[in-house]
């Protein structure tokens, strides 16, 4: 098994850098990266711990396709396959970024507690996790938990600062999730709404944990990073926003993802040797990739299930049912994404359903709506990647992590009410 978890490996990386070559140079051949993707993914279905959900998705699929096919409803096959390919390199190129952004471990000194020592782990798990995704959550918090099992207030600001970025973070899945199904948004909108919201999001988690004695915020220790940890981040994002203003046609998330791969290849022979960098490049690509195969299955599986809906409700010839998508249409989906994701329907599914079906509204509010969604339910949701990866990892409790952000979450679902208020009357001056 351990052959074809590296063959698979092979094959992701493979579909990541047909996914560029198709964009750049021939765009008939995306339909190869795709299939490559799902090769990988049936080579490591059965090494998935979770196979509940995909296995449901694949059967609802097959059944809707069935249904499209005995009415003669229209299947863009080539989309089944590939309308999440964009969003999986996304994901892979970022992942090439630890090879050369994870700081060096000697920095592991004595840390300061109180108010700073909060404020300066939550600005780096924040700003780190922007471009590096997890990885700099999982960074922060296995130092933290080297000394002492995650206090309630360590667990705050881990489930929060990191899923805030979600709210603006253009290297975000979430992200790439939103320009997938909504790819006329305006991003510097979306940017700076976004970043409004995770501001106010760390005023509310500051304001929680030096009011609520209990989380003891003078005993508080973190991990704060380094500033020159975010040399890589911030070069990346100046690479991406230069080129966009020169190349504005091609897409953000591809320029990332690009990026990605480019930085790696030039900066890790400069931190170690050529032969060093081939070894650790072999070892990501043959052992590293592989272990995204919970992200991939779902990702790949989401957007066939969202394509074989789609195709059924564009068969049926269903109307919207309301006249134009204002806050107060945006606010209620974003009530129904909230509660879906609290019941274990991951918003990536959500997002593939009623993506295509809503692509005749205004893109810049349904994309900031999805990624509103995303980050209030990653961060309170016990079915979410984070949360699952925090409870696992670090012997935390589901429910007790759901207890401490539920009033959180509740929060800002009205706060996001208000900026989509505020954004539809913009949109529509």
């Amino acid at each position: 098994m351990l052959f074809l978890s590296k063959i698979s490996g092979i094959l992701i990386f493979l579909s990541f850098i047909t996914t560029l070559y198709s964009y750049f140079f021939q765009a008939n051949i995306l339909i190869i990266s795709g299939i490559l993707a799902w090769m990988a993914f049936f080579i490591l279905f059965p090494t998935l711990k979770n196979k509940r959900i995909i296995i449901i998705l694949l059967s609802l699929s097959i059944l809707a396709f069935f249904i499209c096919y005995i009415n003669s409803y229209q299947i863009n096959l080539i989309k089944v396959f590939t309308v999440n390919q964009y969003l999986l390199t996304l994901l892979i190129g970022v992942g090439f970024l630890r090879l050369i952004a994870i700081p060096r471990k000697d920095k592991n000194i004595d840390l300061p507690k109180g108010k700073q020592s909060f404020i300066k782990t939550y600005l780096s798990v924040h700003l780190f996790g922007s471009v590096i995704n997890i990885s700099s959550l999982i960074l922060v918090a296995d130092k933290m938990y080297k000394k002492a099992p995650l206090t309630n207030a360590q667990i705050v600001l881990l489930t929060r600062a990191f899923a805030s970025d979600a709210y603006w973070s253009p290297f975000f899945v979430a992200f790439a999730a939103a320009i997938t199904y909504a790819p006329k948004l305006e991003t510097s909108t979306i940017v700076l709404n976004g970043i409004v919201l995770a501001v106010l999001t760390f005023l509310i988690t500051y304001y929680d944990v030096i009011k609520n004695k209990e989380f003891n915020i003078k005993e508080f220790y973190g991990y704060p990073l380094s500033l020159d940890s975010l040399f890589l981040p911030i070069l990346l994002a100046l690479l991406v926003l230069i080129t966009n203003h020169f190349y504005p046609e091609i897409k953000v998330i591809i320029l990332i993802s690009l990026f990605s791969i480019l930085m790696t290849i030039v900066i890790l022979p400069m931190k170690k040797s050529i032969l060093e960098s081939l070894k650790i490049l072999k070892f990501h690509i043959t052992d590293e990739l592989p272990n995204m195969k919970s992200e991939i299955s779902l990702f790949l599986v989401a957007g066939m299930f969202g394509i074989s809906i789609s195709s059924i409700l564009i068969g049926l010839n269903l109307s919207l049912p309301f006249e134009v998508f204002d806050w107060q249409i945006a606010s209620i989906l974003l009530l129904i994404f909230v509660f879906l994701a609290f019941i274990g329907i991951h918003p990536i599914i959500t997002i593939a359903i009623i993506g295509d079906f809503l692509s005749g509204v205004n893109h810049t509010l349904l994309a900031m709506t999805f990624l509103m969604a995303w980050s209030t339910t990653v961060s309170t949701s016990p079915f979410s990647g984070l949360n699952l990866t925090i409870v696992s990892r670090y012997n935390c409790s589901a429910k007790e992590i759901f207890k401490l952000n539920i009033v959180y979450a509740t929060k800002m679902y009205f706060i996001c009410t208000f900026c989509l208020f505020l954004l539809s009357k913009y949109l529509h001056m």
